[in-house]
Parts: structure tokens; C-alpha cells; sequence
């Protein structure tokens, strides 16, 4: 047992003892009692006191705070992000590389799109924080989203991806040239004659990582030696190449420093020390099929290591960052804990690799956002803890309300239409009604004796129109209270400002509420050669005053002649725009202060038939019932990646067609409407459903589905293709895979085909497109990445079960296939025959003939360098049951693969488990690291 005495924890015992009769007894497993003398007893504790020189060990880590224990800030993980941790921890630690990082311009670049910025950003952070920082800028900076956050890379290839990417960011910066400067080296290869003085060699640089063979090796230094050692070229052995990759269960040792000169070239610069410190261990705790990574650090020439794992940083001992990662398989421990990377750094350089960051080393850019940032987070801390403090408060004006076309004044809170832009203040439930007046006036530039404010209320019809002003005898009521009294059952306060230009009287600038015949009216004004209905402004009218009287005021508001013929409505509720008749009196009409009217021009039985012709609303009525049928779309792009703009949102007609939907979409997007095709999206979670077919007469509701769904999500998705979507009505589209004689690099090809077309068809258009001169192809699909069906050249298109076709010219040794050979599938796995990926292809086994020859034609099907086809297995494999596959020795050379007696379908496997280059090497895989740009 053992325990660590804190101040929150003083004391300690155990709580399971030994019964006490058993003590005098004897037992099956004991002749003797463990106590024989019943006076007395001596017992004996051994208690040992260890110095704990991390300060953690056997400690509580619940609210350990790494930012105070250690100096360094934490990253958090997103999901299944710890590769990405690790490598931006090490990356960080390096300080010469985050200068570099600091040296790009990112100015004007926006962190979700730009790797450079972000990695900035999170290097800014790791820096002032005292809390961990998140990575979701950087993982959106490279395209990924939210499921790839679940995702556990490779940790040594997504340090070459990234690497490779911010090595072309730093071009034509000050930051040009440093990943080469600390991480590049250079390699000799060479040939020499055993028999002849003769010598061949060539000088290549490495970049990144040296990967040292693992197996049959105890420890690094014998890595290296059997990394340089020379081998003999002689027979079949030319082809043979040593298999690398680490062996999880064997025990692998490292030092904390190891001088490199010994492995060097006889003609290299050996002026200079080669002797490297440990810096870093990257360390993999798992198996073949998943696991999670955490770094050891040592960022400072002579300070602690560290162990970065995700939230938590803690001090360690020598013995945790070498011994404990040495691998060996415990019998004991279901998990291997391994050393995956070691980092070194050259002593005579580690001044200058570590060299401290300076304050100008920091973009300017960077810190004034992020005091910009802290600012207003701040701010928004401080609403969040006094939010019950303030009201939020809306105020409608008459710019708002000329803006707006709608119903009511404007519209405030229904995200089913434009919103419109308010006046919006957060007030002090304390302040006096006096106080918000004044900021109001303040705010819009009027003295505060001009302006008055109409509380907005929610009538029983559901509209929301001013109810009576607030008099100004309430100036010393607060805020809190005039929220009581005017809007109890709101959450908010929302308000109309009226502003009066000239007195009514040598004392008033408004006219009183209270036993007044005056009734406050707003005025909108259809347009239909515009089809617009806008606010114009707002006006008192006299209780008896007859609606005709009106009439001269609204044709000078637009500049109309005074007799010029009006037609006059009443905006009473959505469904219900009533005309008004000018010889009534207002009170008979109804009108109460906030009511609606609006007014246009009456129109001659020729003019409304030319509206009606050209398809416009012809009067008030009408364009108040296409008003009740917008409805805003928001429009994402199927392939994030592909189209030219994100996300946008357009304000359209429920009852548009299907035509009309496209054209003002094909508009926005400055592209052909015809090569637009849409995608529906689920409503529960708005991801991408399925191609929306086109149909004529389909409307926009039928497209979303608003009648069937409570809340649909009015959101469609777009593609913008390369054919023409009639083209693709009456044809079938196919994607082509074209693979050539390898299948390394594949040509994706779009394929129309007429509906009644055939294989043979499609292998024209192929040919045709590719200039090719060859006419023999195959085509066939996939399924769970093997081949499902093979195509004759005589089969029609509709047996094709699957749009994405594979094609690949057949090679020239299937058409001189002998008697005893036969024509196999190879599929690509990694690991276990169920994790499998890439393309499959047919592969000829030639009658007798040696392996090393097996070996090299696969190669060059494979279109793989030598170095890495040797790290790949090859194995046989049962199609369904997936037994334990059936390896084939790859420095068996003499061994004939056509003596194996082959079952039905037996498949030829290639096992890409030792290799890092695999997957990226062939087409059509699994999810692979993808950064963007």
C-alpha cells in the first residue's frame, strides 16, 4: 500500500483487516497459526519514506493545475486528437521553429483557413494562457471536421504532412529555408564493384525522420549500424531489401545522448561534434488497431523532463521517459506502452535551437488580436455574471421601418425572414427610465425632449404594433419597473421611437395620449413596378377625420400629383389586408394608434393585365400573400473543398419552382444554372441526405419538405457539376477511376452514357478523353475495397449497381496467359485482412516462375520504389472467413507461388502494416490524413 499525505489528505489507514480468530488457528494452507502465544505479540511494520522529486507521484491529479505545477499550458483534445497534441507540443518546444511559425505573413488571413495563422494563434496561447488551449482553428485550417476529430492518425505521418505543408507557406517569407535547417540531412547511397575499382554513388537529402529498422536490434546505436551497413548484390538478392518497422512486443533501448560520428561518410565534415541530446519521446500506448499518444520533453538545455499528455503536463523521472518505453510485452499488461519518435538535437546547436523567445519575435498583429479578443471576452464574462443585472432592449426606428419589408413595423425575432437591424442596448433594470432616454438621444443624435418611446406589444391577431407612449411623468420610474408595467410577460423590452421635428405648440413637441382625438398611423407604399412594399413614415390623423382626407399627404410623401388615384388597405394581420374607404372616418374604420396603412396607385384594367402578363403582383392584396410564402434557404456546398463560395442564404418564394430556384441560386453563385444540382440534408442534424431530382413542377416547400416536417431546416445543399443536369437526366453519370498499367495515380473521368448504352460505351468515351491508343480495357466496381463485378464489353449500363467505376488498360500478360497460369485478385489491407483499403486489381501468376520475378512484376504493377515495396507482405487469404492470412516469406526467392493449390477465391494480400507509405500510395483507401492546401 501506499499514500501521499497532503493537507486534504493527513491521514490514512487500511479498511480490510484479517479476522481475528483465524490469527490462532491453523489451516489447510498453514500447519501453524500465525499467532501461538495468546499474552503477547511483537508487530512489525515496515514503512519506507520516498523523496518524490516530481512533486506527483501517487497524487490526486483532479484539480491539478499543470500551468502552476510546471510553466507550460496544456492542449485539450477534440476528440481523438493526441497525435496532433503531441506533434504541436514538440513543434512548440522547439523554439527556433516557432520563431519560424511567428516570421510568416498571416496579417490578413482568417484562422479557420489558414494553417500558418492558427498554428500561431495556438503558439500565442501555449505561451500567455494559464489554461489549456484548443486546436479547433487548426483542425479546420486543414479541412477537417468534427468526424475527423475522432480519427487517431499516424503521428509520423501527419508530422511529414505538415511539415511539407507549412515548408511551401514559409516560401518567399524570412522563414524560408528553416524546417530544411533543422530538420533536413543528407544520405550517400552507392554501388561498388567487388571485382572492378570502379564506385557509383549519389548524394540525397533526408527529410524529416531517419526511419531505423527495429527488428533484431536491442538498441539505437545498433540501428544505426545496420542502417549503414553494406550488403552484397548478388542473383535474386538484388531485389531483396531488409523489412523494417517496429515490432511492438521487443524491447528497444535509447540514451539520453549518443554521438553519431561513427555512422558517418568518410568524406564528411568531422570538424564538428556529432553528438546529440535527447529532446523528445513520442511515446504510443496501444496496438496495430488504435491506440492514443503522449510526448516526453525536456524543452530546456538543462531543465526537467516532462510528460504532455493532452490536459495534463507533470514532472518525470529519468526512468519514466527511458525505461518505461523500452517496449517488451508484460504477460501481465493487456496495453504496450512504446517509444514511437525519438527527438535528438545536435549539443553544439541546442543554444541556438532553444534560444529564448523575444517579445519581438511575435507578430504585433497577433497580440493586438488577442487583446482585442480578451477585451471582449471579458466583456462578455462580465454581461454573463450581471445579465440579470440589464434588460436587453430593442428599439425600432423609422430607418428601421423604411428598411423593412414585411409585416408589422420590422421583424424582431422570426428567423424565418430577414431579421431586421434594431437599435439593441443592454440596460440596467436600476436605471430610471430618464437615464435610457438619455442614452437613447444620445445614441441617435436628438434631444432628449424630441423623442418618445411606444412600448411594442404583442396583440391577440399576433402582431406586434405600439400600444400608448410612456408620458414622461414616469421619467423617475426604473427600467425594471417599466418593464412591469408595460411588458410583464416579455423577456425583453422592445420599443418604438417616435421623434418629433417641430412643436405642436409653444410647449409640446407630441401630441397627449390622454381624451385626444390624434391616432399615431404608419404608412407603407407598394411599388409594383419595383414589387416593393415599404415603410414611407408615420403621422397622426384626426379620430373623426375621414380616410380620403389622407390622401393629398400620401401623394406628396411621393411626389405624386395631389389628385392622382389611390387605393388604401389596412395591414390588419398577415391574412387579412382589408381595403379602406375613403368617405369613412377613421374611428368607423377602426384605426387605433399603431395601426398599418398602406396605399398605392390604382391601376388602369390595361396596366394591371401588363403586370399580370409579366407576372407581377398587381396590387397590395396579392404581394401581402407572396410576403406569407418567403421563406430564407440557406445553401451549403456538397464538396466543402470544390465550389467556388460557402454557405449563403437567399429570401425566396415557398411557391418558386424548382427552375426558379436555380436561377437565383446559379445567380448568387455566377455559374450555369443548368450545371446546378441539389442535395436534400436530414432534418434532425442538417447533414447531406441525397440528390434532389429535378422535377418542373416541384415548388420549393415540396423541396424541403415544410409541410411534413415541424421544423424543417431550409437548407439545401449544391453541387456545381462539369455536364449539363438535362444532360444527366436523360444519361446516366458515371465517375471513372482511370488507373492506367498502375495503380499508383488514378484520373478521375466524368462518364455520360446514354440509359440504354453499354460497358462498351463507356470505354469509348474513356479512350476518347484520354487520347489513348489502346481500346482493351476493364472495368469494374467495389465493394469493402475488393472486386465485386467485373463488366463485358455487351453489358448494358443498368446492370451497373454502383456510379463509381474503376478502369485500367489489361495488361498485355493476361492476353498471353499459358495453360498452367492464372489470373488472381490482390487486395490491400494493413494488419488484419478486415482492415482493408485501396484499389484491388487482377495480377497474373505466371506457371513456375520464381518469386523474385512474382515479386518485381507486382512492384511495377504497384508503380511502389523498392525501398518501399520491401516493407509491404505479401500473404494468401480466404475470401470470406478471413483466417489468419498466409504469409509468404518475401526473401523466399526460390519460392514458385504457382505450385500453391488455390481455392476458389483465394485473394493475394498486401500487407502494408510495416509501411507509412502505403496507404498514401494507393488510391481509394480508407480516410487518410488530408490537410488542406
Amino acid at each position: 500500500a501506499h499514500h501521499r499525505f497532503t493537507a486534504e489528505e493527513p491521514d490514512w489507514g487500511f479498511t480490510r483487516f484479517y479476522d481475528l480468530k483465524k490469527l490462532f488457528v491453523a489451516t489447510t494452507h498453514r500447519r501453524r497459526p500465525l499467532i501461538e502465544n495468546y499474552d503477547a505479540c511483537n508487530i512489525t511494520a515496515f514503512v519506507r519514506i520516498i523523496k518524490d522529486s516530481t512533486g506527483v507521484l501517487w497524487r490526486d491529479l483532479t484539480n491539478y493545475d499543470s500551468k502552476k505545477e510546471t510553466g507550460y499550458v496544456a492542449l485539450k483534445e477534440q476528440g481523438s486528437t493526441s497525435y496532433l497534441n503531441a506533434e504541436l507540443q514538440l513543434l512548440y518546444s522547439i523554439k527556433y521553429f516557432r520563431k519560424a511559425i511567428y516570421q510568416i505573413f498571416t496579417e490578413e488571413d482568417e484562422p479557420n483557413k489558414s494553417i500558418p495563422l492558427a498554428m500561431q494563434r495556438i503558439f500565442y496561447q501555449l505561451q500567455i494562457l494559464d489554461t489549456p488551449v484548443e486546436t479547433t482553428e487548426l483542425t479546420k485550417s486543414f479541412g477537417l471536421d468534427s468526424v475527423d476529430d475522432y480519427i487517431q492518425y499516424d503521428v509520423q505521418e501527419f508530422d511529414r504532412m505538415l511539415l511539407d505543408c507549412l515548408e511551401n507557406k514559409m516560401k518567399n517569407t524570412y522563414a524560408d529555408g528553416a524546417i530544411s535547417k533543422l530538420f533536413a540531412g543528407e544520405m550517400k547511397n552507392y554501388v561498388r564493384c567487388i571485382n572492378v575499382d570502379y564506385e557509383s554513388s549519389c548524394i540525397e537529402d533526408y527529410y524529416g525522420n531517419i526511419q531505423l529498422e527495429v527488428k533484431g536490434c536491442k538498441t539505437l546505436n545498433d540501428s544505426f549500424l545496420k542502417y549503414i551497413r553494406e550488403e552484397s548484390c548478388e542473383g535474386n538478392n538484388k531485389y531483396q531489401t531488409e523489412t523494417y518497422g517496429l515490432q511492438i512486443n521487443d524491447r528497444y533501448e535509447y540514451p539520453m545522448e549518443i554521438d553519431l560520428q561513427g555512422y558517418l561518410s568518410s568524406d564528411s565534415d568531422k570538424s564538428k561534434s556529432y553528438n546529440y541530446l535527447l529532446h523528445g519521446v513520442i511515446v504510443h500506448v496501444g496496438d496495430f488497431h488504435g491506440g492514443t499518444y503522449y510526448i516526453f520533453l525536456k524543452p530546456e538545455k538543462n531543465g526537467k523532463w516532462f510528460k504532455f499528455n493532452d490536459e495534463k503536463i507533470i514532472p518525470v523521472i529519468d526512468k519514466e521517459v527511458l525505461e518505461n518505453n523500452y517496449g517488451g510485452k508484460d504477460p501481465n499488461v493487456d496495453i504496450n506502452v512504446t517509444a514511437c519518435s525519438l527527438i535528438y538535437i545536435r549539443e553544439s546547436d541546442i543554444d541556438f535551437v532553444l534560444s529564448p523567445i523575444l517579445d519581438e519575435d511575435i507578430p504585433e498583429h497577433l497580440e493586438k488580436s488577442f487583446e482585442e479578443e480578451k477585451a471582449l471576452l471579458n466583456q462578455k464574462e462580465k454581461e454573463a455574471v450581471e445579465r440579470h443585472l440589464y434588460l436587453p432592449t430593442k428599439v425600432v426606428t423609422l430607418d428601421t421601418f423604411e428598411s423593412h419589408q414585411g409585416f408589422d413595423l420590422a421583424n424582431l425575432d422570426d428567423r424565418q425572414y430577414p431579421i431586421s437591424e434594431v437599435l439593441q442596448f443592454n440596460v440596467l433594470k436600476s436605471d430610471t427610465y430618464k437615464d435610457f432616454k438619455a442614452m437613447v438621444a444620445q445614441k441617435v443624435g436628438i434631444p432628449i425632449e424630441q423623442i418618445r418611446f411606444w412600448p411594442l406589444i404583442n396583440r391577440q391577431n399576433k402582431t406586434v404594433r405600439p400600444d400608448v407612449p410612456i408620458a414622461d411623468v414616469l421619467l423617475g420610474m426604473t427600467m425594471e419597473e417599466i418593464h412591469k408595467k408595460f411588458m410583464p410577460s416579455s423577456n425583453e423590452l422592445k420599443f418604438f421611437l417616435e421623434v418629433a421635428h417641430k412643436r405642436i405648440n409653444s410647449k409640446e413637441w407630441f401630441p397627449p395620449y390622454e381624451d385626444s382625438s390624434d391616432i399615431l398611423v404608419f404608412i407603407k407604399y407598394f411599388d409594383p413596378d419595383k414589387q416593393s412594399l415599404k415603410g414611407v413614415c408615420y403621422f397622426y390623423v384626426q379620430k373623426y377625420g375621414k380616410v380620403g382626407d389622407i390622401i393629398p399627404i400620401l401623394c406628396e410623401k411621393k411626389n405624386f400629383p395631389p389628385d392622382t388615384p389611390l387605393k388604401i388597405y389596412e395591414e390588419i394581420k398577415p391574412s387579412m389586408i382589408e381595403e379602406m374607404k375613403p368617405k369613412l372616418t377613421f374611428h368607423i374604420s377602426e384605426i387605433q394608434h399603431g395601426d398599418i396603412i398602406c396605399f398605392q396607385k390604382a391601376l388602369t384594367e390595361q396596366k394591371a393585365q401588363e403586370y399580370f402578363t409579366a407576372g407581377y403582383y398587381r396590387n397590395i392584396p396579392q404581394f401581402y400573400e407572396s410576403l406569407s410564402l418567403r421563406i430564407v434557404v440557406r445553401f451549403k456546398p456538397r464538396h466543402k473543398d470544390r465550389e467556388p463560395k460557402s454557405e449563403f442564404e437567399l429570401t425566396l418564394n415557398k411557391r418558386n419552382t424548382y427552375d426558379e430556384v436555380v436561377k437565383h441560386a446559379a445567380d448568387f453563385l455566377n455559374t450555369d444554372p443548368l450545371k446546378l444540382q441539389f442535395g436534400t440534408a436530414y432534418p434532425t442534424n442538417g447533414t447531406y441526405k441525397a440528390v434532389l431530382k429535378r422535377v418542373a413542377n416541384q415548388t420549393l416547400s415540396e423541396m424541403l419538405q415544410t409541410a411534413y416536417l415541424p421544423s424543417p431546416p431550409n437548407l439545401l445543399y449544391y453541387e456545381i457539376l462539369d455536364v449539363n443536369i438535362i444532360e444527366l437526366e436523360n444519361n446516366t453519370l458515371f465517375k471513372i477511376y482511370w488507373l492506367g498499367t498502375t495503380i499508383k495515380k488514378e484520373e478521375v473521368i466524368d462518364v455520360l452514357i446514354p440509359k440504354n448504352g453499354t460497358i462498351n460505351d463507356i470505354s469509348k468515351v474513356i479512350v476518347q478523353k484520354l487520347s489513348l491508343p489502346i481500346t482493351w480495357i476493364r472495368l469494374y466496381d467495389t465493394c469493402n475495397f475488393k472486386i465485386q463485378n467485373e463488366y463485358n464489353f455487351d453489358d448494358p449500363i443498368d446492370k451497373i449497381q454502383e456510379v463509381t467505376l474503376y478502369a485500367e488498360e489489361i495488361p498485355q500478360e493476361e492476353f498471353e496467359i499459358c495453360g498452367d497460369d492464372k489470373i488472381i485478385q490482390v487486395f490491400h489491407f494493413t494488419k488484419e485482412p478486415f482492415c482493408a483499403h485501396g484499389i484491388p486489381f487482377k495480377f497474373v501468376i505466371k506457371a513456375d516462375e520464381p518469386f523474385s520475378q512474382t515479386k518485381l512484376r507486382l512492384q511495377l504493377r504497384l508503380g511502389m520504389n523498392e525501398k518501399d515495396f520491401s516493407k509491404v507482405k505479401i500473404a494468401i487469404v480466404q475470401p470470406e472467413s478471413y483466417e489468419d492470412p498466409e504469409y509468404i516469406s518475401i526473401d523466399d526467392d526460390d519460392f514458385i507461388l504457382s505450385n500453391y493449390d488455390f481455392i476458389d477465391d483465394e485473394l493475394l494480400g498486401l500487407d502494408y502494416q510495416e509501411t507509412k507509405t502505403g496507404r498514401a500510395g494507393i488510391v481509394g483507401g480508407e480516410k487518410a490524413i488530408f490537410i488542406r492546401g
